[in-house]
């Protein structure tokens, strides 16, 4: 899983920042509400300022703005609040505009604009510890989606020093930063923390980024472990069906990986992709192709019944890339015939003379000389990797056409290529012909 894309809390931190917004003071901050509203950070050790929130149409002007947010109407956002940043007698009313305008930046994609306003909301001193700590929380959410992971760990656990509270959000924000750095013990005890505070409400994603850095440490054993419970746990979910394949390949724990694929298709939970099906073949090909394996033909059936199967479901596209594959499956099970006819269905959609090339090798494989012929000379000059293989074979299949004349030409052209000058020459000089 080294090259997977998990962007586990980037998708969480966004949906935070925008169920998050501090609650705003009413008309009267002294209001029974007020008071009989628990604080959220009782036992912080900051010293709360005195809120300096006096004018009601700035209060309503905010409220309005921070909707406009929360309905992503960013311009009509942007001109109720920037004035109050800009002119508000209140620095409360300030400081919470720009953590509303951060957000648009979050959303418009300019994080650093939004970190600055972050800043500048913290620093300039009247804030509530509930406003104060909720919109650090979020500045560490900032710095963790622009890649600044130091400052996201810093800034965390300065909230959790700071604030007196401890989530399990807030740890699995932590072991993600730790991950993107490559510091993986750190990380892996940061995501257990977290599990373990949340108990049966831990995020499935903490697992996923548990067994990546399980997995990037070197301790695949472990990531592997974790794979398969969570398939066990969920086994209609793709995504715990994908890791624990994907940890089994990486592994090269291919027969695993292979009786995980037949046994999630024959249950039919989790419905295959084109990759999928892909993937299968490959594994059965690979398998034919191991060295226990006395006869490769029944893994090769089932390759090409695979891919075949995810043909006639719409799920399979019928690519150059597939036909290709299913005549490569024919192929290593001798299946000389139909791999020609697989490798004909490619030739329309491929780029070059691949396609071609290896048609015209398994026709001269089934002794079909006269089929071979017109498809490899299609093949060389649509264009082939390994020209001289090309006219080789070219070569073959005139002579089981008996016709020496063009074998030779064949050959003499193979002779040119770095890769089939030897073999060429002695052809050559074994039929006496030439030099």
């Amino acid at each position: 899983m080294k090259h997977a894309s998990l962007k586990m809390l980037a998708g969480a931190a966004f949906a935070l920042m925008l169920a998050s917004t501090p609650a705003l003071a009413s008309d009267n901050s002294s209001s029974s509400d007020q008071q009989k509203a628990a604080p959220l950070y009782p036992n912080a050790t900051r010293k709360e300022p005195k809120l300096d929130l006096t004018d009601a149409k700035e209060q309503k002007a905010l409220n309005e703005g921070i909707d406009a947010v929360q309905n992503n109407d960013k311009d009509k956002a942007t001109q109720i609040l920037q004035p109050l940043v800009d002119s508000s007698k209140s620095k409360y009313v300030q400081a919470m505009a720009l953590q509303a305008l951060a957000r648009i930046d979050a959303t418009s994609n300019n994080l650093p604009a939004g970190i600055d306003k972050l800043n500048k909301a913290l620093a300039n001193g009247v804030l509530p510890n509930d406003a104060y700590f909720q919109i650090e929380y979020e500045l560490a959410t900032f710095y963790l989606l622009n890649q600044q992971y130091q400052p996201a760990i810093d800034t965390v656990e300065k909230w959790r020093a700071e604030g007196k509270k401890e989530t399990p959000e807030s740890y699995a924000l932590e072991g993600e930063a730790y991950y993107r750095m490559q510091k993986y013990p750190e990380s892996i005890t940061a995501i257990q923390k977290a599990q373990s505070m949340a108990g049966d409400k831990a995020d499935p994603r903490w697992n996923q980024l548990l067994m990546l850095a399980y997995s990037d440490s070197g301790q695949k054993d472990k990531a592997a472990a974790l794979a398969k419970q969570a398939v066990a746990t969920s086994p209609t979910d793709p995504t715990s069906f994908h890791n624990a394949l994907s940890l089994d390949i990486q592994s090269q724990n291919y027969v695993d990986a292979l009786k995980l694929m037949e046994q999630t298709k024959a249950e039919g939970k989790v419905p295959f992709t084109e990759n999928d099906y892909v993937t299968m073949a490959k594994l059965y090909m690979n398998d034919a192709q191991s060295d226990s394996n006395q006869d490769p033909s029944a893994d090769t059936s089932k390759a090409v019944q695979a891919l075949q199967d995810g043909m006639s479901k719409g799920i399979v596209k019928p690519t150059a890339d597939n036909y290709t594959l299913i005549g490569d499956a024919n192929m290593i099970g001798q299946n000389y015939t139909e791999a020609a006819a697989a490798y004909q269905k490619a030739i329309p959609s491929a780029s070059d003379g691949e396609s071609a090339y290896k048609a015209g090798v398994a026709y001269v494989m089934a002794s079909e000389f006269s089929q071979a012929k017109p498809v490899l000379q299609q093949a060389i000059s649509k264009g082939v990797k390994h020209k001289g293989k090309a006219y080789m074979a070219l070569a073959q299949a005139n002579i089981g056409l008996k016709d020496k004349a063009a074998a030779a030409d064949a050959v003499m052209e193979a002779e040119k290529d770095p890769e089939t000058a030897a073999q060429a020459k002695k052809w050559l000089k074994d039929a006496n012909i030439g030099n």
